[in-house]
């Protein structure tokens, strides 16, 4: 199913009296108080599964996505065929942030990864005029722009720099970070758009990380075993946009 949340949505369902600390999206609860009742009776929230299409690039921007649970990737295409994933966006968040930069286009398609969840939904006219009335309210969403620039840009020179294996660990954390177990949906076709790779590579990689006891592999999944090993094995591809995100917006 594609369902695009940035263009046309499915029915949202109208949350009341939420509060802010009941939500899942730690962007949202990272907001002052007064800041969240500016948005909180705007928020209506809308469901996904894996796969859905959030938004295309090039699509008008219709409204700015909180996820609870379950994780954007952020695809970049070549030629309009080959897709490569440049970032993911979870509960720590928001999708549509373009709007932040003053743009009302999305620049990269965003598609729904590894589980199914909700998030809580604003229309971009509402967000807008809200963000002009609320300084606080702008910069604090800024400061996760920043962060997720950062997060961009370590894909960027670890694609460079760094061998596959390292790569991929890298990325089963940052899936690991945003997912609520051990066990993650991880096909070959997603570790494609991450690593750019062919099928071989991506199975011999796996079988390196389980030879070191990081991980298991099983069909269209990935399990983590151990964190630590991971963490070790990423090295500095992985780290700086999670501490830069601690120092910004807390934990």
């Amino acid at each position: 199913m594609t369902w695009n949340v940035l263009g046309t949505a499915e029915p949202d369902v109208l949350i009341e009296h939420i509060q802010q600390g009941d939500t899942k999206n730690l962007l949202l609860r990272s907001l002052s108080t007064d800041d969240f009742a500016l948005l909180a009776p705007h928020l209506t929230r809308v469901p996904f599964s894996i796969g859905d299409t959030l938004s295309h690039a090039g699509d008008v921007i219709d409204s700015l996505c909180f996820p609870e649970e379950g994780i954007a990737g952020v695809l970049d295409a070549l030629e309009g065929e080959h897709r490569y994933a440049v970032g993911l966006i979870g509960a720590e968040g928001c999708i549509g942030w373009p709007l932040l930069l003053g743009t009302t286009r999305s620049p990269y398609d965003v598609v729904m990864r590894a589980e199914r969840g909700e998030a809580l939904r604003i229309s971009a006219e509402r967000f807008v005029t809200l963000a002009e009335q609320s300084t606080t309210l702008r910069l604090s969403l800024l400061r996760f722009v920043n962060v997720f620039m950062i997060q961009m840009g370590r894909t960027i020179v670890s694609s460079l720099a760094h061998s596959i294996e390292r790569r991929m660990a890298r990325w089963i954390l940052l899936y690991h970070d945003r997912v609520r177990d051990d066990d993650i949906c991880m096909t070959h076709e997603e570790f494609r758009l991450m690593l750019g790779v062919r099928r071989s590579s991506i199975t011999d990689a796996l079988h390196r990380l389980e030879e070191e006891q990081a991980i298991r592999a099983v069909r269209g999944r990935v399990i983590v075993r151990d964190r630590a090993k991971l963490m070790l094995l990423a090295a500095d591809t992985y780290g700086h946009a999670e501490a830069e995100y601690r120092r910004l917006l807390g934990e």
